[in-house]
């Protein structure tokens, strides 16, 4: 599994992130909508999950695995690309596994040198902003360059977010824009 290095700032203003971004010389590699299918394995093992994902481009089946999710390196992953999103999910479902969550939520991706950045609007929680590199340091080297309160600097995944910092129960069984239902 390869180890992510991420961070996140919430609750940002999108278009000054964007201005920023853009000022830096950052490049736009897309705008999407994702959609993603979050899959318990069996029997259930705690912090660790399957993920299809896609962007209407690319599509991935991920391993997900927290390991200490008040670090920036505190999340293993083990993805591959895969062709077809809801054929994949077929060959899931042959498999035995029954998606435990349907997920929609828009991306606007940038690059700076050796840095992803994604701006997410999922449904119910304000806006924010992942930022993954290559190692800590030039993560907390780029995030310098922002002005923001630091009070809104987290590790936490998606989940953690909606449960312990907006305080929504994040067991939906379809989460999008149109819908949440539990």
């Amino acid at each position: 599994m390869n180890q992510e290095i991420e961070i996140r700032v919430l609750e940002i203003d999108e278009q000054e992130w964007i201005k920023k971004l853009e000022s830096m010389g950052a490049s736009l590699e897309g705008k999407w909508l994702q959609k993603r299918k979050v899959y318990d394995f069996h029997p259930v093992i705690d912090n660790k999950w399957i993920r299809l994902r896609t962007n209407g481009k690319k599509t991935t089946l991920t391993i997900k695995e927290i390991k200490d999710e008040n670090s920036i390196e505190g999340t293993n992953e083990l993805e591959i690309e895969v062709s077809d999103f809801e054929k994949t999910a077929l060959i899931l479902e042959e498999l035995g596994y029954h998606y435990r969550s349907y997920q929609e939520n828009k991306r606007i991706r940038y690059r700076f040198q050796n840095i992803e950045i994604d701006i997410d609007t999922w449904p119910l929680i304000p806006t924010y902003v992942e930022i993954e590199g290559p190692n800590k340091e030039e993560v907390e080297t780029f995030l310098k360059s922002f002005t923001f309160d630091k009070g809104k600097i987290t590790t936490l995944g998606v989940d953690s977010i909606y449960r312990n910092i907006y305080h929504i129960a994040p067991d939906f069984k379809v989460l999008t824009f149109e819908d949440q239902i539990k």
